[in-house]
């Protein structure tokens, strides 16, 4: 196995579930980030889940469920294109590092995935 795509797939899954934990929480820093950009709270739980189901269909991808891993990688980069869209949309510029980042993971799991 690639020590690249599992570097990578890796951290991307650490950091979806690692934000999930946090929107399912409801972490200050979550609902203060939600609210800037106009993301009702009532949002949170489902976008959690989303994130939640990323992490696992990377994982899964990475342990041999290659279509999996590899839809999963797909749903990631679309919803993190959404959450950049949300953050311009709303001028909140400050934070767009983190969907940024969350993105260029998800970008690069999939990438790897796919050419292996």
């Amino acid at each position: 196995m690639d020590i690249a795509y599992v570097t990578v797939t890796c951290a991307a899954v650490l950091a979806n579930a690692g934000i999930a934990a946090a929107d399912f929480a409801k972490a200050p820093f979550v609902l203060a980030n939600s609210a800037a950009v106009g993301v009702p709270p009532a949002w949170l739980p489902p976008l959690a889940l989303l994130k939640a189901a990323g992490a696992a269909g990377l994982l899964l991808g990475l342990l041999g469920l290659r279509p999996l891993g590899i839809a999963a990688g797909i749903g990631l980069v679309l919803f993190y294109v959404g959450a950049l869209v949300f953050h311009v949309r709303a001028r909140v510029f400050a934070t767009i590092g983190f969907p940024g980042l969350f993105l260029a993971l998800a970008a690069g799991a999939l990438a790897l995935a796919v050419t292996r």
